[in-house]
């Protein structure tokens, strides 16, 4: 399972990529206001350090015309830089995926809720589809089930858009999420941190080195 960066923040991006930690970035418009800085002036950062893999950018509209003029100029401003459109789980949403991917534009359906809507996301022509496993947590249902039941519905119509699972909390989802065969996790910088690094490890190379001074020089 790859796993992504979900932050437009320039640090923890350097920091993500240069540990070999990640192989895309996600953004949505909540991450890109928390760093005050203008959109396109990130999305040009962000891709000048993540070159060896794809970065996602969110429309805005939420009418299909919109969607398709924002999402064609994203696309012919940074398609060389292996850019991914992000689309809302809605109507006008799939109406815009579908004229997006006809012009061979790689598409996220986001936000996504349900394994129906996300069925209907690959039929549309959706490179990916992100459920958001962590604010179905929050709001009493199993994010989980959810990655795992469209992972069940993709693989018995041998559907080949790849599941992103957002809004990943914690490792214990990494974890899981992995076993169960999905193709991305995306997540904040914090539990990419998390995952790599552990007391017990620490205590362990803690010991080495008070046993590596014992050693006659």
């Amino acid at each position: 399972m790859k796993i992504f960066l979900d932050s437009a923040h320039i640090e923890d991006v350097k920091k993500a990529y240069d540990m070999g930690a990640i192989s895309g970035v996600t953004t949505n418009p909540t991450i890109i206001s928390r760093e005050g800085e203008k959109f396109e002036d990130l999305l040009n950062q962000i891709t000048e350090i993540m070159t060896d893999g794809p970065v996602f950018a969110e429309v805005l509209a939420i009418e299909s015309e919109g969607m398709i003029a924002e999402g064609m100029d994203l696309w012919n401003k940074y398609k060389d830089k292996n850019i991914v459109i992000k689309i809302p789980a809605i109507p006008e949403g799939l109406k815009a995926v579908k004229a997006l991917s006809a012009n061979g534009v790689r598409v996220c359906v986001t936000v996504v809720y349900s394994a129906v809507q996300a069925l209907l996301a690959a039929n549309a022509g959706a490179m990916y589809v992100a459920p958001f496993v962590g604010r179905m947590d929050d709001i009493g249902e199993n994010g989980l089930n959810l990655a795992a039941e469209i992972r069940e519905i993709f693989d018995a119509q041998g559907i080949e858009t790849q599941i992103i699972a957002a809004s990943v909390r914690h490792p214990v989802h990494v974890a899981e999420l992995a076993k169960m065969g999905v193709d991305i996790a995306t997540m904040p910088f914090k539990v990419i941190m998390q995952m790599a690094t552990n007391p017990n490890t620490a205590r362990a190379v803690d010991g080495f080195l008070k046993d590596w001074e014992k050693v006659p020089k």
